[in-house]
């Protein structure tokens, strides 16, 4: 299996969408375009039951072949950090499997396999977790009920890049905020190895009242694209400069 990239949406966020089209079908969207989309739901510290706005966190991680959480404030760097990691060797399992269905035939899974040929190829997706590319932009809710809740979410994305800055493979990073002034997400954070760089974009901002989830997801998939177009364009670049 080659190394490749894994690519992560995270969405952030402590309720339901309430603008634009259904987010669940958006994410499913951007897991056809090789994105995954993983959901983190804010509970409020006196919260005891999961609202009816959060079993959308599910649905849209369902969709999007990620993993989903509801957390209270106090756990979510710890969460962040576990969100993260889980989907990555989900998706390396789900490749993985691929792999076994050509090489054994469509019956066969990982699950199929004796405890002894399981357990090595879990140190293989264990491996790979750590040597492959990771980009994960982080898609941040900052509707007006997340206001107190963003200075903890900045520190739990320090968190997750200092976690993440012990792997061999690369790590990018990027955040975007929704609602944004004038379009459906404005970027906080180009892509960037890491993210303690963030302490100075967060007071910046601004939270509104509405949710667009399903607009800002489809705005987020577009922006792993827009990036691989200029990497292939400073590439072609590259090469005219020393053909010439």
């Amino acid at each position: 299996m080659k190394k490749g990239t894994l690519k992560q949406i995270l969405l952030i966020t402590d309720g339901c969408s309430n603008k634009g089209e259904d987010p669940a079908a958006t994410a499913a969207l951007a897991y056809q375009q090789g994105i995954t989309v993983n959901v983190i739901g804010i509970l409020e510290d006196d919260q005891t039951e999961d609202p009816d706005g959060l079993q959308e966190v599910e649905e849209i991680a369902l969709a999007g072949g990620g993993v989903s959480q509801l957390v209270y404030k106090q756990a979510l760097s710890q969460t962040v950090q576990m969100v993260t990691k889980q989907a990555m060797t989900q998706t390396l399992q789900g490749f993985v499997n691929m792999e076994l269905k050509q090489i054994l035939g469509n019956e066969q899974t990982m699950e199929d396999l004796d405890p002894e040929k399981r357990g090595e190829i879990m140190e293989v997706v264990e491996d790979m977790g750590e040597t492959c590319d990771l980009e994960v932009l982080v898609l941040i809710d900052t509707s007006a009920s997340m206001h107190d809740k963003l200075p903890t979410v900045k520190e739990a994305l320090i968190d997750l890049s200092i976690s993440l800055n012990a792997r061999v493979g690369r790590n990018r990073f990027s955040i975007y905020s929704f609602p944004g002034k004038r379009k459906d997400i404005d970027k906080v954070l180009d892509w960037s190895p890491k993210l303690d760089s963030i302490s100075s974009v967060f007071p910046k901002l601004t939270s509104g009242g509405i949710t667009p989830t399903g607009p800002a997801i489809r705005e987020a998939m577009y922006q792993f694209g827009k990036k691989s177009l200029l990497r292939s364009f400073r590439k072609d670049h590259e090469q005219d400069i020393e053909n010439a």
